[in-house]
């Protein structure tokens, strides 16, 4: 069956459901599990778990409870005057009840594509096997029953709860315990415990809180299943098709929950280009990609960048430490954000959370899911940092790595090429790195722009350095920095912005690195640079010394040389009236960068161009093959010199 089959949800046929949902909101019985009991042995929040713990007085006996008359009497607690049920209370109430009728449909909708039906039918003349698929697929339905229900509960409270809810979610101290056991084991275990906690005098103060609680209780159940899933079995019938209801933007597809996709922006400290000593390469890219985001056209949803091959979804920083690549990654977010705020347009701000590895099986790739989600939103200007990228995207083959890793890396490769990478050009993720030789060679190579953060590099930027620190002290005490400034340099005047690519790479003539020299070298022998052959016999020596050097090395050789190409200032003009550019529809805009590129292309020659970028991304290649094989030689010299020291003080 093809991925996505879209199957339709009848208002009619949910209303002959209701009255079951209904009864399950009356009354329900639950028996708590042993595990459930306990949990109060080691509760982070004493109160509440003890008291959902002992709910049943700790006796062995089921417990039965009603939603419905717990939310009345709550309404007597909070608002004894009001006659009629409360806005907030009878909008949870009703909620509730459209999610469970949601998630029987659901349910009945599986157990048909499923053969459960079928089996449920036969039940009583199953043999074994049968009798485990049976109990197998009842669970699955379960599971994504109760899913179906939390996900459209979210749906309609959502938007009504506030947007804070972390007093919230500090007081809910968790899921006792959640059964997939059957369909009615499932809405018994979810609502009872859903009951007690609203039974709980100091979760609900207020009656938004109960909005506010229901949102978070059944976040909490959708993590729960997340968290699960991968160990349910038959679930094809769920992961290829996507239920919609009628009349509604409602749609369930798969286990996919879209209210991760809502990211907030995270707030950063305001750098700008200029306190950042040396980095030429890399402040120009950083430059260039803000002005190269600034273009995207939120009415067409895409960027003029994206067809003159000058925009980079993925491109990568990296030096050794202690040389400003978390002052870059702020510098370019200040940038951004400065610039879409005096344009009016929304910015987000989507660095990777630290915590994204997970121990639980699946877990990492959910996490991963849930933070790539976000760049595929037209609708705002991203920037994705990935902060020591070497720790989440690390060589797969490598020996030790967390199966973590490797779930997050191929959800990253599925989101920058591939059926899954809608690229509007609208967010770029950017890939910061001490260690570029531990990356996953897969990941490398869908990186579009790369540039080093080597920090302070010439006399000038150490005296700048310096000069940063000191002024402070300068200008709290005047006189007290009694040294004398160095002649003929003012301070600061190297850390502008480089005008193009080509003043900082003008010294690039021949690879520095021995072996990709060497093949140069050869092939100067064979062919002139001017001629086509040149590069074509070039990359079949390069392979010969590095096999993984392949088309993708190509390819990201050809983007690197359209980027040049499209290395030229926006006017300045343009951004103090954005209606001259910024404000423009997509053609106009397209149109004026062809001219501004004409015109930047005359002093160019595209044979220099193209030796630069060869050569660029040549020594990089050997840089990062070689590091790792030397940096395993260092460890091991340093290790036998302590050795011998060692022995040599001990005799």
């Amino acid at each position: 069956m093809e991925h996505n089959s879209t199957f339709p949800i009848k208002q009619n046929e949910l209303d002959m459901l209701r009255d079951e949902a209904t009864s399950y909101l009356k009354t329900i019985q639950w028996e708590q599990g042993q595990r459930a009991k306990n949990r109060d042995k080691d509760a982070k929040d004493e109160s509440i778990l003890l008291y959902l713990s002992r709910a049943n007085n700790g006796g062995g006996s089921a417990d039965t409870v009603s939603v419905s008359k717990t939310i009345l009497a709550l309404k007597k607690r909070l608002l004894p005057e009001s006659v009629a049920l409360p806005i907030y209370l009878n909008q949870t109430l009703y909620a509730v009840q459209e999610g469970i009728t949601m998630g029987i449909w659901i349910k009945d909708s599986y157990a048909d594509a499923s053969g459960l039906s079928g089996l449920s039918e036969r039940k009583s003349t199953l043999d074994a096997s049968g009798r485990r698929e049976f109990e197998s697929k009842q669970h699955t339905a379960t599971a994504f029953m109760l899913f179906a229900s939390a996900y459209k509960i979210l749906y309609d409270l959502k938007p009504h709860a506030s947007d804070d809810l972390s007093v919230m979610k500090q007081k809910f101290a968790g899921l006792p315990e959640l059964s997939f056991m059957s369909p009615l084991k499932g809405w018994s275990c979810m609502l009872y415990y859903y009951d007690k906690y609203l039974s709980h005098p100091d979760i609900i103060k207020s009656d938004k809180d109960v909005i506010d609680f229901t949102v978070v209780y059944f976040e909490a159940v959708i993590a729960e299943i997340q968290l699960r899933k991968s160990s349910l079995e038959y679930t094809e019938s769920i992961s290829d098709r996507t239920y919609k209801l009628e009349n509604s933007e409602f749609n369930i597809s798969g286990w996919t929950n879209t209210f991760e996709g809502t990211a907030k922006s995270v707030e950063f400290n305001k750098i700008q280009f200029e306190q950042i000593v040396g980095n030429r390469d890399a402040k120009h890219f950083a430059r260039r990609l803000t002005e190269r985001l600034l273009s995207y056209d939120f009415t067409e949803q895409k960027n003029p960048f994206q067809e003159l091959g000058g925009f980079m979804p993925v491109f990568m920083g990296y030096g050794i430490p202690g040389t400003g690549k978390s002052m870059l990654i702020a510098a370019i977010a200040t940038r951004l954000k400065e610039h879409a705020d005096n344009l009016n347009i929304p910015f987000l701000f989507h660095p990777m959370p630290d915590t994204l590895i997970s121990t639980f099986q699946g877990g990492s790739a959910e996490k991963m899911v849930e933070w790539m989600k976000p760049l595929q939103d037209p609708s705002k200007l991203i920037f994705a940092p990935i902060d020591d990228a070497e720790n989440n995207l690390q060589e797969r083959t490598a020996q030790g790595v967390s199966a973590g890793v490797k779930e997050v890396i191929g959800v990253f490769l599925r989101y920058t090429e591939g059926a899954y990478a809608v690229n509007y050009g609208n967010s770029s993720i950017g890939l910061f790195t001490n260690l570029p030789e531990m990356l996953d060679k897969a990941v490398i190579s869908r990186v579009q722009g790369r540039f080093k953060i080597d920090g302070a590099r010439t006399e000038h930027d150490f005296v700048d350095q310096d000069h940063l620190w000191w002024r402070k002290l300068e200008q709290t005490m005047p006189s007290f920095v009694n040294m004398s400034n160095p002649e003929g340099y003012d301070y600061l005047s190297d850390q502008g912005l480089a005008k193009s690519m080509g003043d900082i790479l003008s010294q690039v003539e021949k690879p520095s690195e021995e072996r990709v020299l060497e093949a140069f070298e050869k092939t100067e022998k064979a062919h002139s640079e001017t001629e086509h052959m040149f590069y074509a016999s070039l990359y079949k020596e390069i392979q010969k010394i590095f096999p993984f050097f392949s088309s993708r090395d190509v390819r990201n050789i050809q983007s690197a040389i359209s980027l040049r190409l499209t290395d030229f200032d926006l006017e300045k003009d343009w951004f103090d009236n954005p209606e001259v550019y910024f404000k423009k529809d997509y053609d106009t805009k397209f149109n004026m960068l062809q001219e501004l590129m004409k015109s930047n292309m005359k002093g160019l020659n595209f044979s220099d161009i193209r030796r630069q970028e060869v050569v660029r991304y040549l020594d990089n290649v050997a840089t990062i093959a070689d590091t790792d094989f030397k940096r395993k030689v260092d460890a091991r010299i340093a290790q036998m010199k302590v050795e011998r020291e060692a022995r040599e003080r001990f005799e």
